[in-house]
């Protein structure tokens, strides 16, 4: 688990964002230390408003199964925005957000 979906602006380059999002996310300790449990997946935006600026953007959900302390969610948040704080950007604004998904009602199959 967690699911990291990453909405940005286009002109933020896909490849090395999501490598950011996944190291974050493995070096908070809180999945398996390989990372095979680990999906990151990203959305370009060419057409969005920031205020009255038109700056770029990376904003991080990151979805995992309910449980987890408050001090745990921080931790990973802190983990993917300290890796977000490492790209070469200026002029852009860096969100995570941490989002509970219900374990009674979470299915999953591999097929």
């Amino acid at each position: 688990m967690p699911h990291c979906i990453v909405e940005h602006s286009s002109t933020i380059p896909n490849e090395e964002l999501n490598q950011k999002v996944f190291k974050g996310a493995l070096e908070s300790q809180l999945f398996e230390a390989d990372g095979s449990d680990i999906k990151v997946r990203s959305i370009s935006y060419q057409h969005y408003q920031t205020g009255t600026k038109h700056e770029d953007f990376i904003h991080v959900t990151v979805r995992i199964l309910s449980g987890r302390s408050d001090e745990n969610k921080k931790k990973l948040s802190q983990s993917v925005l300290g890796q977000l704080k490492t790209l070469p950007l200026s002029q852009a604004s860096l969100t995570v957000e941490i989002v509970d998904m219900d374990r009674s009602s979470y299915s999953k199959c591999l097929v």
